[in-house]
């Protein structure tokens, strides 16, 4: 085609036409998905989506969040939340999935240990408060208030000033077992004749008190408090004789040894001073070494308050004692001779304040005064306890609860046991023997009297580690060590000791009047 001109007109090229949209039965569902799926992509489907999923309860839907009405799409489209044709409107709709995965029940065995129950903890302390209000006031109403000014001291405890003094004198043991040491350092004596007065030094620190206590009318209290600290010097005595043993071992005779002490361990490793046997006898610990970890400064504030709560947790001890233990005890009949039911009922309305009992003198002994000592002394290593209201086995418990003589346990019966060849199953029987004996020793010697109830109760913990473990092992992923953990510790162990105890007691000084 040609313009007047005689030039050639180019044809202009042809319009592309989009095809009529589908009306009425011509609708493409692909089409609809698509688009469903470009805009449900978008910010604003996911800001809807998250308003859902709050609303309704659902954790699965996505946590982001959209500030803005509007959102462009990949394509660089707009669109408007909630406008015509508008798709995130569909996860308010009927048609929105609810159920997007699969969950456990919150109280199921496989979820209740990955939460938390600070609610049901809540609960627990406000049904304690509950209940143990109702009980003391039952118990005022019924007994009404059983403690006396004499119960911290009245003239019968003036009888009891030879056990003082016996109590006074112990220090001369420790004083004694120096000197020994100074002599053996300094080679006046061989380590086989130290190591001989150290055992008739250790064996005469201990019968002494049970002489004493024996041979004088005190009250059962002051010879438990007299026991527990000559036991308390008997272990730190065979602590400090050991210690220093090894140490001239491995420095004065040049023995060898398998894993050998480290640059800053040999400096350690020092002859035993006047200062530093002092210093360990003071300690809140009971295995000896030359020199400990120090804190800087004595915070008094934070000792004062420390203080406080130790005398007000000792009369709750006291108020537990005499107002419920006492009354029930008094009360009752020897778990062995009277009726099962009886005794299961006796030994059930007891385990309450007993646990009660427990638990404050743990805190008062353990954190309260053993922490008052290290402040004092600014004595560094304050792991007294660790976490063993949650030990799964009774031997996790009794590697946790009592730190102190764990550790002396550990260091002086049972890794000697396995250096000298003793298998493991024979080492932890020698230490609960150990532990056994001086139980026995700090109950049946005040009491007078020798059932083995405390012996038995410790020994009895063997053939219970081996019953947790099993139990442990068979469910991993349960609680079931710790429930019955707990059940031995509040019901059926210490209850029954108490009830043992005082029924003997009460039958001895029936026969002696």
């Amino acid at each position: 085609m040609e313009d007047s001109n005689g030039a050639e007109i180019k044809a202009p090229p042809p319009v592309q036409r989009r095809p009529p949209r589908p009306r009425g039965g011509g609708f493409t569902p692909e089409g609809f998905v698509a688009a469903l799926r470009r805009r449900l992509s978008s910010g604003a489907a996911v800001a809807a989506r998250a308003s859902f999923a709050a609303d309704s309860g659902d954790e699965s839907g996505p946590p982001e969040s959209s500030s803005s009405h509007s959102r462009r799409d990949s394509s660089g489209d707009t669109s408007s939340a909630g406008g015509p044709g508008d798709f995130t409107a569909f996860s308010f709709r009927a048609a929105a999935p609810v159920h997007r995965k699969a969950k456990e029940s919150p109280l199921s065995s496989d979820a209740i240990f990955k939460q938390s129950h600070a609610g049901l903890f809540n609960l627990c302390i406000v049904v304690l408060v509950a209940v143990n209000g109702r009980l003391i006031i039952e118990n005022l109403m019924k007994y009404g208030l059983l403690i006396r000014a004499g119960f911290w001291f009245n003239s019968t405890s003036l009888r009891d000033w030879p056990l003082l003094m016996c109590c006074l004198s112990l220090p001369a043991f420790p004083l004694g077992a120096f000197s020994v040491e100074q002599l053996a350092f300094r080679n006046v004596i061989t380590d086989a004749v130290a190591t001989c007065l150290h055992i008739i030094l250790t064996t005469a620190e201990i019968v002494y008190p049970v002489l004493v206590i024996l041979m004088c009318d005190s009250a059962v209290v002051s010879g438990f408090l007299l026991m527990f600290i000559a036991c308390i010097v008997w272990l730190k005595l065979v602590s400090f004789a050991h210690t220093n043993h090894d140490i001239r071992q491995l420095t004065i005779s040049g023995k060898k040894v398998d894993n050998a002490p480290s640059t800053d361990d040999m400096d350690s490793l020092q002859a035993p001073t006047l200062g530093s046997l002092v210093y360990f006898m003071m300690a809140p610990t009971l295995c000896y070494q030359p020199s400990y970890p120090r804190t800087e400064n004595v915070r008094k504030g934070w000792l004062i308050r420390q203080i406080i709560l130790y005398l007000i947790f000792t009369g709750i001890q006291g108020f537990i004692i005499e107002q419920y233990i006492n009354p029930i005890v008094v009360n009752s009949q020897h778990p062995l001779k009277g009726g099962l039911l009886n005794a299961i009922e006796t030994v059930l309305r007891l385990s309450l304040p007993n646990v009660y009992l427990w638990l404050c003198m743990f805190y008062c002994f353990f954190h309260l005064w053993l922490n008052i000592l290290a402040e004092i002394l600014r004595f560094g290593d304050r792991e007294f306890y660790k976490d063993w209201w949650n030990a799964k086995t009774i031997d996790e418990y009794w590697r946790k609860w009592n730190m102190p003589v764990h550790k002396w346990i550990v260091r002086h019966i049972y890794f000697p046991c396995m250096r000298s060849g003793i298998s493991k199953e024979v080492a932890v029987f020698v230490s609960f023997f150990v532990s056994a004996v001086l139980h026995e020793l700090v109950v049946a010697v005040p009491c007078r009297i020798l059932k083995f109830w405390a012996f038995l109760g410790i020994m009895l913990q063997i053939p219970l580690i081996t019953l947790t473990s099993c139990l442990k092992n068979k469910f991993r992923d349960t609680m079931a060590g710790n429930m019955i953990f707990w059940f031995f510790f509040c019901i059926y162990g210490q209850p029954m000791c108490v009830l043992l105890y005082y029924h003997d007691v009460m039958n001895r000084i029936g026969k002696t009047e």
